[in-house]
C-alpha cells in the first residue's frame, strides 16, 4: 500500500488560526509517520484539540458534511463486505446506502489513495458515492470495539449457509426435528458468540428483536442500549429456539409471553442469563438478562457506599432484629445491594434465607427460594414457611402488597433480621408507603431500622475524563447543594471555584463512549426517637425531611454532587438519574 499522506490543507489551517504552531506541527508529524497514524489523530491524542472542534475545521475545510455515527445504526453487512486492512489503513467506514448511492465515513480527504479505494468501493456495487467526514472516537468505536463480534458471528453466518438450507431453518410441527436443527453447530455458534460478547462487553441485557427487514441485536451497556448488529431474519426461529431449548421453554408456542433461565460457562465461570420471550407483529422478541457471579460479587465498599451512609448499614445489619428497605425504581442496582449485605453478614453461624422472583445472584451457603405464583407460592405464603426454618436473616425479594408488609414487620418483631425492597422516590416516601399498605403506626417505628434509597450513575472513564473549572451554572448548582449539606459532610468540601470532571473523547479503556461501569448514589434514613415521635403524631413528609437532614442524612443528589468533585461521575450524569432527590 502507498505511504501515508499527510493532510496540507489541514496542517496549513491550523497554523493559520494559530492553534498549532509550525514547531508543534513537526513534532505530531514525526510521531505520525513514525506510528503510522494519522496526523489529526495525534493532535487529538496529544490534546492538542478536542475531536470534535477539529472535525468542524475539517468540514469547513474540505465542504463535507459530518456523520455522527454514534447515534446511528450502522449497516454492518457493508462493514463486513469491506476487507479490514482496507478499513483500517485508509481510515474509511462504509456505513449506509440507498438505492443510488454508497455513504462512506473518511478521515483524511486528502488521502487520494483513500478517495480511490472508495471510488471503487461504490462503483464495484453500481452505486454513486457520498462522502462524510467522521470523528475517530467513532471510526474507532465502530471498527474495532464491534470487530470481533462482527467477524464471528460472521463466519458463524458463513458456516450456517453451507451446512444449511433455508428449509432447515423453517420451524416445523416436529417437535424433534427442532432440536436436530437449532442443535447444529452454526446456529449453537451465533447463540454462543453473542452471550460471550456481550458478559465481555459488560451488559446486563441481550435484546433480540425482529422487524420486516431485519434481526435487530442490542447490548445495554452501562444503562444504555446500543445497536451491535444487524442479521438476516431467515434466523430469527433458529435462534429463538435454540435459546427457547437452553432455557427450558416451550419451542412451540410462540403466540404467548416465557420467563426462563439457563447457565453457561464463559472464561472460566458460571454465569446465568434470565430470558423473557415476547410475541410481536415479526415474530418472537428475547431479552437476556446477565446475572454474571463477577458483577453480584461486589462488596458494600464498592457499591458507592461511604462515610455516614456506609456506618449507618453497616449498623443496622448487625442489629439483631428489624427491618431494612432498600428503595428505587427497577434497575437501580437493589438486588446488587442487597446481595452485597448478604455477603457481608454470611457466616456459619447465621441462618440467612431467601424469597426471591426470580433468583439473581447466587450466594454460596445461603438458602435461596424462588416463588412461583402460578401454583400459590407467594412472597406472602412463602414467607410463612420462611419462619418455620429457624431464620436469623430473611430476604424478601420484594413488599408488593400488604400481606407481605404485614408478615415482615411481624417477622421483624419476632427476633429477625428482613431485608427488602419497596419501589418509592426516597427514603422519607418508605413511611407513608408502608403506612398506605395497612402497616400500624406503632409497629412501624420500632421495626424499621433503616431505608436505603439509591440510583446508578455512569462512572467515568478514569483514562480520557477530562478536567475542567465549572461553568456559572454548574457552580450555582453545586454549591446549592453543598450549602445545605450537613456541616460534618461539606467540612473536606471546596466552598467555591469548583473542579469537575466532564467525559473525553473516549478512549480503548472505554471502547471510545467516555464512560466505564456505574457507580450508586445513596441516601439513607435511620430511625431514631425524633422521627418516631413524628411518625406516631401527625405523619408529614416535609417534617420528616427537615428532621432527618437536621440529624445529618445526606440526599442522594447531593451524594452525588460528592461524587462528581470526586471525579467519579459527570454533573450532566447525576443530573439525568438524581434531579428529583433535591427536596428542599
Amino acid at each position: 500500500m502507498a505511504a501515508y499522506q499527510l493532510p496540507q490543507f489541514l496542517i496549513e489551517e491550523l497554523i493559520r488560526q494559530g492553534l498549532l504552531s509550525p514547531e508543534v506541527v513537526n513534532e505530531v508529524k514525526q510521531e505520525a509517520v513514525a506510528s503510522e497514524k494519522d496526523f489529526g489523530e495525534v493532535v487529538v491524542k496529544r490534546g492538542l484539540i478536542s475531536d470534535v472542534d477539529l472535525l468542524k475545521i475539517k468540514s469547513q475545510i474540505y465542504q463535507l458534511p459530518i456523520a455522527e455515527l454514534s447515534g446511528m445504526e450502522i449497516d454492518r453487512e457493508l462493514t463486513k463486505e469491506t476487507p479490514e486492512n482496507i478499513i483500517g489503513f485508509y481510515k474509511i467506514l462504509p456505513f449506509a446506502k440507498d438505492q443510488s448511492a454508497l455513504k462512506v465515513g473518511i478521515i483524511n480527504p486528502e488521502n487520494i489513495d483513500a478517495l480511490e479505494a472508495i471510488k471503487f468501493i461504490a462503483s464495484d456495487r453500481g452505486l454513486n458515492l457520498e462522502k462524510y467526514l467522521i470523528s475517530y472516537k467513532d471510526f474507532d468505536n465502530i471498527s474495532r470495539g464491534l470487530k470481533t463480534l462482527t467477524t464471528e458471528v460472521g463466519k458463524a453466518l458463513e458456516s450456517l449457509s453451507e451446512e444449511a438450507s433455508q428449509k432447515e431453518l423453517k420451524i416445523t410441527e416436529k417437535i424433534g426435528g427442532l432440536e436436530e436443527i437449532t442443535a447444529e453447530a452454526p446456529v449453537t455458534r451465533i447463540v454462543a458468540v453473542i452471550v460471550k460478547h456481550a458478559v465481555e462487553t459488560r451488559s446486563s441485557d441481550i435484546h433480540i428483536e425482529p422487524f420486516e427487514d431485519r434481526i435487530r441485536l442490542r447490548f445495554r451497556i452501562d444503562g444504555s442500549l446500543q445497536t451491535v448488529l444487524s442479521l438476516p431474519t431467515t434466523l430469527l426461529s433458529a435462534i429463538v429456539t435454540r435459546i427457547k431449548i437452553l432455557s427450558d421453554l416451550k419451542i412451540d408456542e410462540v403466540r404467548l409471553a416465557q420467563d426462563g433461565r439457563f447457565s453457561t460457562k464463559i472464561n472460566d465461570r458460571r454465569v446465568d442469563f434470565r430470558v423473557s420471550t415476547f410475541p410481536t407483529r415479526n415474530g418472537e422478541k428475547v431479552v437476556l438478562r446477565i446475572l454474571d457471579p463477577l458483577v453480584g460479587d461486589i462488596k458494600l465498599t464498592e457499591l458507592g457506599l461511604e462515610g455516614r451512609s456506609l456506618d449507618l448499614v453497616r449498623g443496622s445489619i448487625v442489629k439483631p432484629y428489624g427491618q431494612i428497605l432498600i428503595t428505587g425504581p427497577t434497575g437501580s442496582g437493589k438486588s446488587t445491594t442487597l446481595a452485597a449485605i448478604l455477603r457481608e453478614i454470611n457466616a456459619d453461624d447465621i441462618n440467612i434465607v431467601t424469597l426471591e422472583d426470580p433468583i439473581e445472584y447466587y450466594i454460596n451457603g445461603v438458602n435461596q427460594s424462588q416463588t412461583h405464583e402460578e401454583i400459590g407460592y407467594t412472597f406472602a405464603s412463602g414467607l410463612r414457611h420462611i419462619l418455620r426454618q429457624d431464620p436469623d436473616v430473611i430476604m424478601v425479594g420484594e413488599v408488593r402488597d400488604g400481606e407481605t408488609a404485614s408478615l415482615a414487620v411481624q417477622a421483624s418483631l419476632t427476633g429477625h433480621v428482613v431485608l427488602s425492597t419497596l419501589h418509592t422516590n426516597d427514603t422519607i416516601g418508605v413511611i407513608p408507603r408502608l403506612i398506605n399498605m395497612g402497616v400500624e403506626k406503632y409497629l412501624l417505628a420500632p421495626t424499621l431500622n433503616l431505608a436505603l434509597a439509591q440510583r446508578l450513575a455512569r462512572k467515568l472513564c478514569q483514562t480520557c475524563k477530562v478536567k475542567a473549572k465549572a461553568n456559572t451554572g454548574e457552580e450555582f448548582t453545586i454549591k446549592k447543594a453543598i450549602d445545605r449539606m450537613p456541616a460534618s459532610a461539606k467540612e473536606s468540601l471546596p466552598k467555591s471555584n469548583f473542579e469537575i470532571y466532564k467525559p473525553g473523547e473516549g478512549c480503548k479503556e472505554c471502547g471510545g463512549k467516555a464512560y466505564k461501569g456505574r457507580i450508586g448514589v445513596f441516601e439513607t434514613l435511620a430511625m431514631t426517637d425524633e422521627l418516631e415521635r413524628i411518625v406516631l403524631t401527625n405523619i408529614s413528609e416535609e417534617e420528616l425531611r427537615k428532621e432527618a437532614q437536621r440529624q445529618g442524612m445526606i440526599t442522594m443528589f447531593q451524594d452525588g454532587i460528592i461524587k462528581v468533585l470526586k471525579g467519579l461521575t459527570s454533573l450532566e450524569e447525576l443530573l439525568t438519574v438524581a434531579q428529583e432527590a433535591e427536596e428542599e
